[in-house]
């Protein structure tokens, strides 16, 4: 059997019927832009592992099919997963002699790179905001943007929120579902829900007063039952509060930083805090603290930098 053959098996009979149509698409977009073009031909148990590894390890310099310039490294991670996913169901059904797939390295540069604001750029993101909501018609939008730096969701839990997951007496939020931009008959943009990430994204999540307070003025003015909604009260797509976003921060001469920067920076901030990790990864919707710690172990370098300053005494105690 060809891998190709094999390919379209596995997308058809194991990933969809079990995977959301957002993770079957991107499989879909991968195998047929990438493995079947350089890999579809080789016969299954004729895959060469050490061939992979160079594919894999090329896409850093110039893996993007349209510039010619390295491939992002969540584009890298996703096409490591498919030579994987795919080649451990077929040697677990027989097709393969022996599983390769565990002699595969992702590229060190392809290893999830935790960006955030610092304190500074975040005080600034939140002042405009508030000194922009007497004037903006949209400032639910832009409210969704404090809410992220202040509970850590994820873009498509933001936008799927809606005012009966909010428990104003108990100051709590519930997590139970996610959305992200499709596209229905016809061929039109629409905001398709589905359930959460994981089992673990599954979450209610304690409302600090701060923002708590700024739920209740949002409600009192909202249209919608959705928390996140434009002037008129119509949901928000994805791709519209991702642009949203990014206006702002060119608005602030901020530099570019994709909008999961917001939920990196309320973990930052959490551990800067001493939040411990078994809270925060719970808070987060991580499957274990094991993840949250190997994610944000890095990113807190500064302020161990700071920590071991003042232990020494060089440091100033603000």
């Amino acid at each position: 059997m060809q891998y190709g053959e094999w390919l379209n098996i596995w997308l058809e009979d194991y990933v969809r019927p079990v995977e959301k149509q957002r993770t079957y698409e991107s499989y879909h977009e991968v195998i047929r832009l990438r493995l079947m073009p350089n890999f579809g031909g080789c016969e299954i148990n004729d895959l060469d592992v050490g061939e992979i590894q160079h594919y894999i390890t090329g896409l850093l310099e110039s893996g993007n099919l349209r510039t010619g310039k390295p491939l992002s490294a969540n584009s890298i991670r996703l096409i490591f997963s498919v030579f994987r996913n795919s080649l451990r169901r077929a040697y677990n059904l027989g097709y393969v002699e022996r599983y390769i797939g565990d002699k595969l390295e992702l590229p060190k540069n392809a290893a999830t790179e935790v960006i955030c604001f610092t304190e500074e750029e975040q005080r600034r993101i939140e002042k405009e905001i508030s000194e922009m909501l007497g004037r903006r018609a949209d400032r639910h939008k832009l409210n969704g943007i404090v809410i992220c730096l202040y509970t850590g969701l994820r873009i498509g839990e933001l936008l799927a929120l809606e005012w009966e997951d909010i428990d104003f007496e108990n100051g709590l939020m519930t997590i139970s579902k996610t959305c992200h931009d499709g596209k229905d008959e016809k061929g039109n943009y629409i905001k398709v829900i589905e359930s959460p990430k994981t089992y673990s994204s599954r979450r209610v999540i304690p409302l600090p007063d701060g923002l708590l307070a700024l739920l209740g003025e949002m409600k009192e003015e909202s249209k919608s039952n959705y928390v996140i909604s434009d002037s008129k009260g119509n949901t928000v797509r994805v791709r519209s509060f991702q642009r949203s976003y990014e206006l702002l921060l060119k608005r602030l001469g901020i530099p570019h930083k994709k909008f999961h920067a917001l939920r990196h920076t309320f973990a930052t901030r959490a551990k800067e805090k001493s939040m411990d990790d078994k809270t925060l990864s719970e808070v987060l919707g991580h499957k274990s603290p094991v993840i949250t710690l190997k994610l944000y172990v890095h990113s807190l370098m500064d302020h161990k930098r700071k920590m071991m300053n003042l232990v020494s005494g060089t440091g100033k105690d603000d």
